[in-house]
């Protein structure tokens, strides 16, 4: 019996909360379809969404992840969540300052037969920029 696609999202939080991008990742297909709308990534691979889990356990080793809402239609499952932390490495062309984010976020999976087969990844990008004070949207990367 598989998995339902809010079970399957579930275990895919807790590995992640638990800084365990390995484990994330198992429950992706190699096939999988991954959009970051805010990185403009449309369609991306399986490498697209490792690479962010990366970044992001990285960047904010002090990471907590607090899940807003789970909503399960079929095969596909929303998730709200919140994501916190300190930054202590360069994250998405900001450098580091050290600053909190919170960021709140929403992203829909697609789940199949317990493999996630896509990924929408959706926050709002000047929110990250302010949290992390970013003065300069043109040259994010401020030297």
């Amino acid at each position: 019996m598989s998995n339902s696609s809010g079970q399957t999202v579930a275990t895919f939080f807790n590995a992640f909360r638990a800084k365990d991008v390995a484990s994330a990742l198992a429950l992706v297909s190699d096939q999988a379809k991954i959009t970051v709308f805010p990185l403009q990534v449309r369609e991306g691979s399986k490498d697209v969404i490792s690479q962010l889990l990366t970044d992001i356990v990285t960047a904010f080793p002090d990471l907590l992840i607090t899940m807003r809402n789970v909503i399960e239609a079929g095969k596909v499952a929303l998730a709200e969540f919140k994501l916190e932390g300190t930054q202590s490495a360069d994250f998405l062309g900001a450098i580091n300052q050290e600053k909190h984010l919170d960021l709140d976020t929403a992203w829909r999976f697609t789940v199949d037969n317990g493999q996630i087969i896509g990924i929408d990844a959706y926050w709002c990008q000047n929110q990250l920029y302010r949290r992390l004070a970013v003065k300069r949207q043109d040259q994010v990367t401020i030297v």
